[in-house]
């Protein structure tokens, strides 16, 4: 047996030899190596831990935010909703007599008045009418006259006995037959002044005329289909808009508390106030199918900004809550718990530091997409308006001294929950 096999079968204690010693050592080593990593790290850990949380700002130094002022005050509560315009009055006006068109009397979009002339058609046939109409009316006249003047003989002829009662009677029933066809004749008389006026089409209310649909020298049927002007009112216009059912208690208690509510309306981006007015009237009945009531407000319309069939969106102020906190929306931040402010707080042992402090609060309605009702603060409060993604509770910050509420909204680049100016949000209180 050689010197390996009797090295390889000798007894485990047999191994605690210099070289066997030698082989064990880096596996020693390399597990010293592990455990003092994991003790530096978890120092390193605890140290960065007890390190003050206002050194976000960067090495110790305090973060510098703009901030705003929680104030008292007044804010409108809005219903919003989706609404059309629509004119109080549109006509479509169609010819009520054939003929062919002699003139157009009116310019595209023009604004008209009642009476204006709008579209003539020739009048002639219907001229002729009336002049045919005239002589059939003086002829029967003629023979009602005759025929008075022979009743008027008759008569005296039956008080003498000089003719039959029956004679007499047969010519009183003749003066009423000429009676009744003078009547006739008057009426066909009156029927063809009629037509001639129809002739000479004018405006039935104030309003603007669209573009033009028939041109001069078209012929147009009586009654037709298609109209020869249509007129719309601009002035005063109304606005048809929903709203949910559920909104319907608010609206009827502020219609007990004041006769007329005020709306504001404006464009389909609902950033531009285009026109205001106030409720008018509300439907009769809840569409079953939506959930929705339909209401119209009426508007002066005096800049002819509003256009028939125009999409706007409707605020339809219900409510003012007085004497209430207010603060910007740009402060309020917000997460899947609750909203909070970053309360900035002075420190409570005498030193200059200052730090922030999150605060939770209530947020309430919005007004002007700018000022929210809030509970939670209180009036004077000051609360940071930027900064918000490296703010941290308890961090240390320095607050710009000519910070104000303006300069706080437009500092809120790097906030979260920054809210679209213009707007105004629906209460549900």
């Amino acid at each position: 047996m050689n010197e390996n096999q009797r090295t390889a079968d000798s007894p485990s204690w047999q191994k605690n030899t210099p070289s066997g010693r030698r082989r064990r050592w880096p596996w020693i080593l390399a597990i010293i190596i592990i455990i003092l990593g994991v003790i530096a790290f978890f120092t390193h850990h605890n140290a960065s831990q007890q390190m003050p949380r206002g050194r976000r700002g960067g090495f110790g130094q305090a973060l510098t935010i703009s901030t705003v002022t929680a104030q008292t005050g007044d804010m409108p509560v809005y219903i919003n909703a989706l609404g059309t315009v629509t004119p109080v009055y549109t006509v479509s006006i169609a010819a009520r007599v054939a003929g062919q068109i002699t003139k157009v009397s009116y310019q595209e979009g023009q604004d008209v008045k009642i009476g204006d002339p709008l579209v003539d058609i020739d009048p002639r046939p219907y001229q002729a009418a009336v002049l045919q109409a005239q002589g059939q009316l003086e002829h029967d006249q003629a023979l009602l006259a005759d025929a008075k003047i022979d009743l008027e003989r008759y008569k005296e002829a039956y008080e003498s006995n000089a003719i039959p009662q029956q004679q007499y009677q047969t010519q009183e029933a003749l003066v009423e037959q000429d009676e009744g066809s003078v009547k006739e004749d008057q009426g066909n008389l009156e029927a063809d002044k009629v037509n001639v006026i129809y002739c000479h089409i004018t405006s039935p209310i104030n309003g603007r005329v669209g573009l033009r649909l028939v041109d001069p020298g078209n012929i147009v049927q009586a009654n037709g289909t298609t109209p020869l002007v249509v007129i719309t009112q601009i002035q005063p216009i109304t606005v048809i808009f929903t709203v949910a059912e559920n909104s319907l208690p608010q609206i009827q208690a502020a219609i007990r508390q004041k006769n007329q509510i005020a709306m504001e309306i404006y464009d389909s981006d609902d950033t531009t106030r285009i026109g205001t007015g106030t409720l008018e009237a509300l439907d009769n009945e809840i569409d079953t199918t939506s959930g929705t009531l339909k209401l119209r407000g009426v508007c002066s319309n005096e800049d002819e900004s509003l256009i028939p069939n125009q999409f706007v969106n409707v605020h339809l102020l219900v409510n003012t809550l007085r004497g209430i906190t207010l603060l910007p929306n740009t402060a309020i931040q917000r997460n899947s718990e609750s909203a909070y402010v970053y309360l900035v707080k002075q420190s409570q042992n005498g030193a200059t530091n200052v730090t922030v402090q999150i605060q939770n609060i209530t947020a309430g309605p919005a007004t002007d997409g700018t000022n929210s009702q809030v509970q939670g603060i209180s009036p004077g409060d000051v609360v940071a308006a930027d900064n918000f993604n490296r703010l941290t509770d308890g961090a240390a910050v320095n607050p710009r001294k000519s910070g104000s509420q303006e300069s706080g909204q437009e500092g809120n680049q790097n906030g979260s929950q920054g809210q679209r100016k213009g707007k105004h949000h629906k209460d549900a209180q």
